[in-house]
């Protein structure tokens, strides 16, 4: 019972994200084409959105709803994180859609989305499954 408000905001993040239409495989391939502004004025605007937060927890030292200190640990680039970010792009431009809409996708109706939700269910077990094998 405690997890309502999780499936609540989730729901409702789903349904903007349909009613918005950056779960749409047109806008995302319009994206890739460069082609329309759409997808980079959501994005754009969720990474400016994000950034203030950061900056207000850290300016405000906010704690979380249990009392705990926010820390966001520093994150160092490297040939990892350059590697798993072309093949998340890569995965976007042939599925038409990045992990977290597919939630939306499954829910909306558009089955064919299960194949590629259960893909990348399984990419996050073969990463977790050699995940101490692999340079971090």
């Amino acid at each position: 019972m405690r997890y309502i408000k999780y499936l609540f905001f989730g729901t409702l993040f789903g349904i903007i994200l349909y009613k918005s239409e950056v779960v749409s495989w047109f806008r995302i391939q319009e994206m890739f084409r460069f082609q329309s502004f759409h997808m980079y004025g959501v994005i754009g605007s969720a990474v400016l959105t994000g950034a203030l937060g950061v900056w207000i927890i850290k300016k405000m030292k906010l704690k979380t709803l249990d009392g705990d200190n926010v820390e966001i640990p520093a994150k160092k680039m490297n040939k990892g994180t350059i590697i798993g970010g072309l093949v998340f792009g890569v995965g976007w431009v042939l599925t038409g859609a990045c992990p977290g809409p597919l939630y939306t996708l499954v829910g909306a109706g558009y089955w064919s989305y299960a194949l590629t939700l259960l893909s990348a269910a399984l990419g996050v077990w073969v990463y977790g499954f050699f995940r101490e094998k692999l340079p971090h």
